[in-house]
């Protein structure tokens, strides 16, 4: 990461320290993979392909946006990456919600994570642009 640029920025209230969000994302990430292994041992043993499609767009996106928005330095990009991220989870937590309740249930913490995360990074663009 470019800490000098990143440091160079006027930041939104609320945003932590950098030391936070290694932590977090370890702990994401780790939820995250549970939700997905529950979910493809699920009883329903039919699995849309589309799902699996969708699932791996939003794992695209996600490893996306740290290029975008630090190796790009761009703010903008990384929100519009943030974007197809909420556009792809949307469309993925009601088929969580019904094949496993408990992947869905894991994959919370994640999506207020995202939602804290769009917030930061609008912030980032609108405070610097």
């Amino acid at each position: 990461m470019n800490k000098e640029w990143y440091h160079a920025l006027e930041a939104p209230p609320l945003t932590p320290p950098d030391a936070v969000f290694a932590p977090v994302w370890t702990v994401l990430y780790v939820m995250i993979a549970a939700a997905l292994l529950l979910w493809s041992r699920s009883r329903d043993q039919f699995l849309p392909h589309r799902t699996w499609k969708l699932i791996a767009l939003h794992l695209l996106a996600n490893a996306a946006w740290y290029p975008f928005f630090f190796g790009l330095r761009s703010p903008l990009l990384g929100l519009a990456d943030l974007a197809v991220m909420w556009l792809t989870l949307l469309i993925l937590l009601p088929r969580f919600w019904r094949e496993s309740r408990l992947s869905f249930h894991l994959l919370l913490p994640y999506t207020f994570w995202l939602a804290f995360a769009t917030y930061l990074n609008a912030g980032f663009w609108w405070l610097n642009r």
